[in-house]
């Protein structure tokens, strides 16, 4: 993309709604609305003229729905596509259903008159056309269940203080912490599909909106042999046990002796974000120590790279995802180039690191 703007269709049935991402993504230099279509048929006329670079569809829309044309997209000619909703609980379990179906990302309408709200919109709105526009489109459909595992088996009302250089004694227990955010719904579904019952328990951050958290956590939780939901305050950490953070929530891991457990924390955005990498890693740092594993995955940004750093230097384990398995290569590059990462690895390989962590 480097020369030009990056083109950026808006399809949405509100006239009110269109004009106010149109306003948001201008304001970007590096990006131009260089249309706006009331449904999805005004948008296949204008995709016909001119092929956008990114698309940003609404999910209830007058003639056809935005699920539909996503996957009439898809089929027939790949653009990547970032759905906008208001995200009632309702619709959410759609909304995991376009991630499977293509969408590289998920973000909430701004909500008008929320000065804060438009603000933080705004954010999340551009970086997540940015990071779409890199997005590496693979084919549509779910992959084969199961991964193989081989080997057998910056606020500080919300971050916590530095971790000290010396780690923490270890425990029988292991915590496993995972960072994502564009291209990391699908990418952790592949990852805890393939664990076994008896995996380490995990603490996951993946860059969602609210309401969408707890469907995908339902969702993954049908799919998969260990426990999946999405975390509440003080929820121990379990073998056998996924916990994400909730959208717009910050997550931090806390421990009471050899008890690993959350809390869920409102706050300011962090590295940009809310929920925030960066706060579990350096809150995983702070207590856990050389009993952790630190993961991060495909994503826009850097978020998660100074935070997987601090767990390293308290002693855990780290390892990044390689570029030809990201959809975005973006935050695990960050985190290499820090030297925060022990180990760089394909996404297949992924649930093998996971799953050393018992015998570790």
């Amino acid at each position: 993309m480097a020369g030009r703007k990056i083109r950026v269709l808006v399809v949405d049935d509100s006239a009110v709604v269109r004009q106010t991402l149109a306003d948001i993504l201008d304001a970007d230099p590096d990006i131009e609305v260089m249309a706006t279509a009331s449904d999805p048929f005004v948008a296949a006329e204008r995709i016909r003229r001119e092929v956008p670079d990114v698309i940003t569809l609404d999910v209830e829309m007058p003639r056809m729905d935005g699920l539909t044309f996503l996957r009439k997209i898809m089929a027939q000619h790949p653009v990547p596509v970032v759905m906008c909703s208001s995200l009632t609980e309702e619709g959410s379990e759609t909304l995991v259903e376009a991630m499977e179906a293509g969408a590289v990302d998920v973000i909430a309408k701004p909500r008008l008159g929320t000065k804060q709200f438009l603000l933080e919109s705004g954010v999340r709105i551009r970086d997540a056309v940015k990071a779409a526009v890199r997005a590496k489109l693979g084919p549509v459909g779910r992959p084969p269940r199961r991964l193989a595992v081989e080997a057998k088996l910056s606020a500080d009302v919300i971050m916590p203080p530095p971790a000290p250089t010396r780690a923490l004694a270890r425990t029988t227990q292991r915590v496993v912490c995972i960072g994502a955010s564009t291209g990391g719904t699908e990418s952790l579904r592949n990852v805890l599909e393939a664990l076994e019952p008896d995996s380490p328990g995990i603490v996951i951050v993946q860059h969602m909106p609210e309401m969408f958290t707890a469907a995908f956590a339902r969702r993954l939780d049908g799919l998969c042999r260990i426990e999946v939901k999405e975390a509440a305050d003080g929820d121990t950490v379990l073998p056998g046990r996924a916990l994400i953070a909730p959208g717009n929530r910050h997550m931090l891991l806390q421990r009471s002796g050899a008890r690993y457990f959350v809390t869920i924390k409102d706050g300011p955005l962090v590295a940009r974000h809310r929920p925030s990498v960066d706060v579990l890693f350096r809150s995983a740092a702070q207590h856990a120590g050389g009993n952790a594993l630190g993961i991060l995955m495909t994503g826009m940004g850097d978020d998660g790279a100074k935070g997987l750093l601090e767990m390293k230097r308290a002693g855990a384990s780290t390892v990044a995802q390689d570029e030809e398995s990201c959809v975005v290569f973006g935050m695990p590059k960050e985190a290499i180039a820090l030297g925060a990462a022990d180990r760089v690895v394909p996404l297949r390989l992924i649930p093998t690191e996971i799953m050393r962590m018992r015998t570790s």
